[in-house]
């Protein structure tokens, strides 16, 4: 591994020359294989080595090193000059939140070799080492927060800096499982305004992730500010929610025809300030660029309620902008991490909406990886777990020392069993089950005698919308009930995957792990008419979509659900536990109509009133922006948060009906469930053994179904009126007499 002196500020640019070997015509192949304590941009002959940007991306960098491995013959000549862009990225990216500025390391570094293969069998290596030479590039500042400075004025007279080696430990290196990050959607200006103060104001009309790629003319060292942010409060921008992360860009001119486009960054925005524009600034100036992982998408959507179909395209940009490297909480403040409990109930959303088998496995590796060196021996909060370095002096990180908790620890069953669902791929099952034994074993030993996990700090029924804004944490739901109740979940999966695995004796452990909780939660939480302790929306959801509630006790605790959220006037009550699951146990339960009520409620809290306050990706906080038009007071308070857009999964599944029979849609279940508010809906999804199709329409008195199989796929259709049936491969149609409620 090889690095430049140039400062903590500025990236650097690694070059070196070589000569072919042989005559270009006789080149058979070339790889170029890199990967960096920083993030890289590698050139050959002046054309990228791939469309990756921000490689290698955020792993566990400590025991997973991702290597990439391009193609480049078509990029070589006699003579190549291959050079490096290595900036800060997330190793020495100052990350953590409160003040926390926490790096992997002090010193960037790049390593990588160019194989080239000729016509006879020869190999040529070009390796990063002696030789190679450096310069300081035109970015004179970079981070992930705060953004870049572009200085256009180095482009002519590079400063040289030395190169030397750095020892790296080769057994890190992993082979680039997930999905590079790439630029996807350009994005012009939907409107050009002046803020108060009489700066530039530019609406892309959409809350995305990325940059703003900018042209300019103009005197030498003019300086162009770009600052961003998802809303504006009172005709400016608001900022506020962004905490210490300046996020500006700022680029200074060359005196001729300058272009910026600021890749060792990005941004979460919907709105910038320019300041510093020489003349007039049009729509053909400046452009945003859409940044995420490159995900295919897979599902799609649509109902007759154009209210409901932003949701879903809310929940869609919200996945995109979240999906860079890792799955993380938000894309614009100074956070950008990987919370496990986002995930865990958001993953099987996020399988419908895109192909995520290799971003979330290879996330799900490094979660192995961080819980296995855990000093609390569990699933860590965040992953990658940068918090581990927070000083253990005030200000320490919350989450320091941490044991066992539910839904963010339950990520590591959780995701594993979205990915079985949608996929099938029982070798990734495999990897996975590890992970998920290492969860179960840490919460079994912090048990407490009565058998309930009530012990330890939960973060619980996390932004209840009862809960105060300064205190997200202080919910309805006792924290006991919902861990209990995910922890029978997870022992139940994970004894399914032991079965599926062919770990008879694992499956039977966890299996008894299941029944002893579940006998434990009827015994201490559970009234024998089906109260469940904290008498709240979210208990009564986790236990009836968890399956701890059977016969009467369920249909007790369906029609006491039914009766809060009626009380509540459809509003939503839940948080980040219970969420994803209320519109579930409601339909499940026979409580249809009370579910498509909850979900089409436009009054706060609800899911469709940010889309009425104009969101364009998914809120934080139920009222991330309040009624009158300013932003929510509390100190977490971001406008692109995916995990309260689980209710989509919901709409896939349910509404539509598109599920799983067997894992990876071996044989598929199709269980559309009409409801009022809504006229039809229609969704597709392309499994691993073809596309499946499902739609409804209420015809006057009747239901209309129509539904898509792949070939050489089986399929049971179950409709409304009870009936089912068995199809094949082909179109089928059904028509029934709705019941009318």
């Amino acid at each position: 591994m090889i690095t430049g002196d140039a400062g903590p500020s500025a990236a650097i640019v690694l070059v070196h020359s070589f000569r072919l070997d042989r005559p270009a015509d006789q080149v058979r192949s070339a790889r170029f294989r890199a990967t960096a304590h920083g993030v890289y941009e590698a050139r050959v002959n002046g054309r990228p080595v791939s469309d990756a940007v921000l490689s290698p991306g955020w792993s566990a960098y400590e025991w997973r090193l991702p290597v990439s491995d391009d193609p480049v013959e078509h990029l070589l000549a006699e003579e190549n000059i291959i050079e490096v862009l290595l900036g800060n990225g997330w190793w020495r990216g100052g990350l953590g939140f409160e003040g926390m500025d926490l790096d992997y390391g002090s010193e960037l570094g790049f390593i990588g070799e160019l194989e080239v293969v000729y016509a006879d069998g020869r190999v040529q290596l070009v390796t990063t080492g002696d030789g190679w030479s450096g310069r300081i590039s035109d970015t004179v500042e970079n981070s992930l927060y705060d953004g870049q400075c572009i200085d256009a004025r180095q482009r002519g007279t590079p400063d040289a800096v030395p190169v030397r080696r750095l020892d790296v430990d080769r057994g890190r290196f992993v082979p680039q499982t997930g999905s590079a990050v790439t630029r996807h959607e350009i994005l012009k200006p939907s409107r050009i305004t002046s803020s108060p103060s009489g700066a530039t104001l530019v609406d892309f009309g959409q809350n995305l992730v990325g940059w703003v790629r900018i042209r300019a003319r103009g005197p030498a060292g003019t300086r162009i500010v770009l600052r961003h942010a998802e809303a504006l409060s009172g005709g400016t921008l608001a900022t506020r929610p962004l905490r210490s992360a300046r996020a500006t860009d700022t680029f200074v001119l060359s005196g001729g025809d300058d272009e910026f486009e600021p890749t060792l960054t990005f941004h979460g925005f919907r709105f910038v300030e320019v300041t510093g524009y020489p003349g007039e600034l049009t729509a053909d100036d400046l452009e945003a660029v859409v940044v995420h992982s490159d995900l295919r998408r897979t599902g799609r959507f649509s109902c007759s309620s154009e209210l409901v179909n932003r949701l879903v395209e809310n929940s869609v940009w919200s996945q995109k902008g979240n999906f860079l490297s890792l799955p993380t909480d938000c894309p614009q403040r100074d956070e950008r991490l990987g919370w496990t409990g986002d995930i865990a109930v958001y993953a099987p959303t996020a399988c419908f909406q895109f192909d995520v088998a290799d971003f979330l496995h290879g996330w799900l590796l490094d979660l192995n990886a961080e819980t296995r060196h855990n000093e609390a021996g569990a699933v860590p909060a965040v992953v990658p777990d940068i918090l581990k370095y927070a000083p253990t002096s005030e200000p320490a990180s919350p989450v320091q020392g941490m044991g066992p908790t539910a839904v963010w620890g339950d990520a590591a069953v959780w995701v594993p069993q979205a990915l079985w669902q949608a996929y099938g791929d029982r070798d990734r099952l495999a990897e996975h089950y590890p992970g998920m034994v290492l969860h179960l074993e840490s919460v079994v030993a912090k048990l407490s005698g009565t058998g309930l996990w009530d012990q330890g700090f939960q973060w619980g029924d996390w932004l209840d919308p009862d809960a105060p804004p300064d205190r997200p944490g202080a919910a309805k739901a006792d924290p006991g009930v919902v861990a209990t109740a995910c922890l029978v979940r997870s022992a139940a999966f994970t004894a399914e995957a032991a079965e599926a695995l062919g770990h008879a004796e694992d499956a039977r452990r966890w299996a008894d792990l299941a029944e002893r909780t579940k006998a434990a939660f009827l015994r201490h939480y559970v009234d024998p008419d089906g109260r469940v302790r904290s008498d709240c929306a979210t208990v009564y959801a986790l236990a009836i979509c968890f399956g701890l509630l059977d016969g009467h006790r369920r249909r007790a605790a369906g029609e006491r659900l039914a009766e809060i959220v009626r009380a509540h006037d459809h509003r939503v009550t839940t948080g980040f536990a219970g969420t994803p699951y209320v519109t579930w146990a409601l339909s499940e339960t026979g409580h249809v109509e009370d579910a498509y009520r909850l979900l089409l409620q436009t009054r706060c809290p609800s899911w469709l009133y940010p889309v009425t306050m104009g969101a364009t990706t998914i809120w934080e906080r139920w009222d991330s922006m309040l009624p009158d038009g300013t932003v929510n007071p509390g100190e977490m308070t971001s406008f692109n948060h995916y995990a309260l857009g689980a209710v989509a999964d919901w709409l896939y599944q349910v509404v539509a009906g598109i599920r799983p029979a067997e894992p990876g849609y071996a044989r598929v279940r199709l269980a559309p469930t009409p409801g009022p508010g809504l006229e039809w809906a229609d969704a597709a999804l392309d499994t691993p053994r073809g596309t499946v199709e499902c739609r409804w329409e209420r015809r006057d008195t009747r239901i209309h179904v129509t539904a898509v199989v792949p070939d050489g796929t089986e399929a049971e259709v179950i409709l409304m009126d009870g009936s089912v049936h068995l199809v094949s491969g082909g179109s089928h149609e059904f028509t029934y007499l709705e019941e009318r409620r």
